[in-house]
């Protein structure tokens, strides 16, 4: 597997972007890893980067994005944060990956079973979490009146998703930049959900 070159990057669409997280997500799940020589990726990338996606995931130990999608040094930026909430820390990064380095995509991956959510919907507040826990609070009102009956196990289902779409939103509302060029079509914003149980990841556009 070639790593990425500035030529090979301008080429990939942010369609093509999808399909390669999407196809390198089917190899781990089948366990066929491309084979790469992470030695000869770690010279080819000593003077420049090329990633073609920016991923914001979870901190969560069982989500790391390089291996979900199958991808080696040099192809995605992988920003990692509790409960894959937006900050300007994150804005800033995200800004700087495609505007900057030309990655085709930003990418919300939320997955099951996360510990932020489950704090979130059960109101913890420890020390500096509840910067994080707050944020994933803003989807408890519209969820709360959709499903009043519904356990807590649920809930988090539903929160889960309706907070990787308030991910998608608050990048495009915060950034000046990345709507612009979501506008142009020079990148997409899309969201997942990485399933803890299976390997797979779901993606979805909103």
């Amino acid at each position: 597997m070639k790593t990425l070159n500035k030529e090979a990057q301008t080429k990939i669409t942010p369609s093509d972007a999808i399909d390669l997280l999407r196809h390198g997500n089917e190899r781990f799940i089948k366990n066929l890893k491309i084979n790469r020589n992470l030695l000869q990726q770690v010279n080819e990338t000593s003077d420049s980067q090329h990633p073609f996606a920016v991923i914001i995931s979870c901190m969560d130990s069982r989500t790391s994005a390089e291996l979900v999608f199958d991808q080696g040094l040099g192809d995605i930026f992988s920003i990692r944060i509790a409960g894959n909430v937006i900050n300007e820390d994150i804005l800033g990064s995200a800004e700087f990956g495609c505007k900057v380095v030309g990655a085709k995509i930003v990418l919300v991956l939320g997955h099951t079973g996360c510990g932020a959510i489950k704090g979130a919907v059960n109101n913890v507040d420890l020390g500096h979490l509840h910067f994080i826990t707050r944020k994933i609070q803003r989807c408890l009102p519209t969820i709360n009146k959709s499903n009043p009956n519904s356990s807590v196990e649920d809930i988090c289902a539903h929160v889960t998703k309706e907070n990787v779409l308030q991910g998608i939103k608050d990048l495009r509302t915060s950034s000046t930049i990345l709507a612009a060029m979501e506008h142009n079509n020079e990148i997409k914003i899309v969201g997942g959900l990485y399933d803890v149980s299976t390997g797979e990841v779901a993606f979805f556009e909103e």
